[in-house]
């Protein structure tokens, strides 16, 4: 077998090739990355935590973030559902065992908390100002090698991944920062130190496609676990992803936002079908509340007030605006 190397050329007898120096400016740049993700990783690692489960089929681990410093622990749904017995270890090395506050696996979401003293909490990153191409570092327990730390950047925003019970989890970053079994409940951060997403899953047949669920959504369902232990929300039997609305329609309807919620299927039978909604249908407004994105959708669904409750549903059916009353119900804690 023959090769040909493009742009060889022959070394000549008694010379020594040397590659040129590396332009200053280079250096500067890599010294002030490899700066920033050690200044990230001193600021953030003390709040990553290793999750050690039990159950009556063996015991597993992942991980975790302090979010408070009374206590609370976030981390995946997946790793802690079902577990009998949880334990954590700090990155100073402390172990105690921890309760399981609060699970949601819709969002594949949980809160945990520990009694220990001077824990050492981490902030979430303020919402919308993740970008992509931005820089997104790992921390996390991966194999079970503790504090184990990889970067990347922000891949792609607003991707879609299925929850174990398979509801969608929306507005889920993706990331090419490498993660392994055992990263699953870490935090991804920016490099000032703050959450942007919660490390949930990787595709093991690719390289690099990682994702994490949004800082935005992760706040939110742990601040209902803490408060209330669980997750009631309305369920309307629709799948559906965030649209960009044609800027015609938006200037016609007198929107004040460019995006809605897409639907795309009805389950029949459900709350959704009985008020006639369909796929194609673009949802802008629930009870008088913007829909901009399925996240929206899902946030106005949350809680006990609705339930049971008839509400108007705006859409847009191609170019008319509709108003819909819907009723929505509880969605099975079983996510059924």
């Amino acid at each position: 077998m023959k090769f040909e190397f493009l742009d060889h050329e022959p070394e000549r007898a008694n010379t020594v090739r040397r590659e040129p120096p590396a332009p200053a400016a280079d250096a500067e740049l890599l010294d002030a990355y490899s700066n920033t993700v050690v200044q990230v990783v001193e600021r953030a690692g003390p709040s990553v935590v290793h999750v050690k489960t039990r159950n009556g089929q063996g015991g597993g681990s992942g991980s975790g973030f302090i979010l408070s410093r009374d206590g609370f622990i976030l981390t995946n749904s997946h790793v802690v559902h079902g577990a009998t017995k949880l334990t954590m270890q700090t990155s100073d090395g402390r172990e105690a065992r921890a309760d399981l506050v609060g699970d949601d696996p819709d969002t594949d979401l949980a809160v945990l908390r520990v009694n220990l003293p001077s824990l050492q909490h981490i902030a979430f990153a303020p919402s919308g100002q993740v970008r992509v191409g931005q820089i997104a570092i790992a921390i996390g327990n991966p194999l079970g090698f503790d504090h184990s730390v990889t970067a990347g950047i922000v891949s792609a925003l607003g991707r879609t991944f299925p929850s174990r019970n398979g509801r969608l989890i929306d507005n889920v970053i993706q990331t090419d920062a490498p993660l392994n079994p055992g990263n699953s409940g870490g935090p991804l951060v920016n490099t000032r130190g703050e959450v942007i997403g919660v490390n949930t899953a990787m595709i093991p047949s690719a390289q690099g496609i990682c994702f994490a669920i949004g800082s935005k959504t992760a706040e939110f369902i742990a601040s209902w676990l803490i408060k209330d232990g669980r997750i009631r929300r309305g369920h309307l039997g629709l799948m559906a992803q965030e649209v960009t609305i044609h800027e015609r329609v938006v200037r016609f309807h007198k929107l004040r936002q460019r995006s809605g919620a897409l639907v795309l299927e009805v389950t029949a039978g459900a709350a959704a079908a009985e008020a006639g909604l369909q796929a194609e249908d673009i949802i802008v407004w629930f009870n008088h509340e913007e829909v901009r994105s399925t996240h929206d959708l899902h946030r106005l669904l949350v809680g006990e007030q609705l339930l049971g409750q008839r509400a108007r549903l705006t859409v847009l059916r191609r170019h008319e605006l509709l108003h819909l009353w819907i009723t929505p119900r509880e969605r099975p804690r079983n996510g059924g």
